[in-house]
């Protein structure tokens, strides 16, 4: 097998991306390239800022039996929660038919799936919604709002999302992170962050209350536009949860590998 060039572009986001995104929480934060393994763990009560991937190329089922039993001890380890990210086509035929059975030998739980994807993004218009204003997260109070949306788009206490934001300087600065008001209240947000010269798209989220709106879609293009005109970078990523994954189209975003999402058992 040959695993797809998107497929191996979009872990190496993900770990690039989350590197940035870790260390910025904690400067001491658990940001070791193991074999196979990848761990981006800020031990936050925010369980996105807590990741483990499986990294190697082609794996079949054996060394991914091996590194899941890994992953997991190393999950194990920490004192909060997170997730292990899961790409499936860095696997062979073997190890995705068998890896539900895997995972449960590893003590691992099904959590949700996610997609990656990829788009070439060379003239973005600027964006513009006919009941939105956009404001870019520049002070600690717009902070808190950002991660209060999370916390409301994904059903965290707001103190765990709170947690993995509050405080950071590179949100307000590195980050291009924007909030989406209507009539001056935030109903959704999204940021992009440089990775490996693209523009990664992190935390988008609509306040339930608004979903199904395109205000997700509006702020998500916002980020991307005002990420591509300060760094000048054309190609962008994204990995998608099951409520993004048909917005992220209409925006050029195209499907490459299919994630799986995997917390501990119990």
């Amino acid at each position: 097998m040959t695993v797809p060039a998107e497929s191996v572009e979009s872990v190496r986001q993900l770990t690039a991306a989350w590197r940035t995104l870790v260390l910025d929480r904690d400067a001491d934060a658990d940001v070791r390239d193991l074999p196979g393994i990848a761990v981006r763990w800020a031990d936050s009560r925010f369980g996105f800022f807590n990741c483990v991937t499986l990294t190697e190329e082609e794996a079949g089922a054996e060394s991914v039996g091996h590194r899941l039993a890994r992953a997991a001890d190393i999950m194990r380890a920490k004192e909060h929660p997170g997730f292990l990210w899961l790409f499936e086509d860095l696997l062979d035929e073997e190890a995705r038919s068998g890896l539900e059975a895997a995972a449960g030998r590893a003590g691992l739980r099904y959590a949700f799936p996610g997609t990656g994807m990829a788009a070439d993004l060379p003239a973005l218009p600027e964006p513009a919604h006919s009941e939105l204003t956009f404001v870019r997260v520049r002070t600690d109070g717009h902070l808190r709002v950002y991660a209060d949306l999370q916390s409301r788009a994904y059903g965290f206490p707001a103190e765990e999302a709170r947690d993995g934001l509050a405080g950071s300087a590179l949100w307000k600065d590195g980050v291009h992170a924007y909030l989406a008001l209507r009539d001056d209240e935030a109903v959704a947000c999204a940021a992009t962050v440089e990775a490996r010269g693209r523009l990664h798209v992190v935390f988008v989220a609509t306040d339930p209350r608004w979903q199904r709106r395109g205000y997700g879609e509006a702020v998500t293009r916002k980020a991307l536009y005002e990420g591509a005109r300060a760094t000048g970078l054309t190609r962008a990523t994204l990995h998608a949860t099951a409520a993004g994954a048909p917005v992220s189209p209409r925006i050029g975003f195209e499907p490459n590998s299919r994630m799986r999402f995997y917390g501990l058992e119990g």
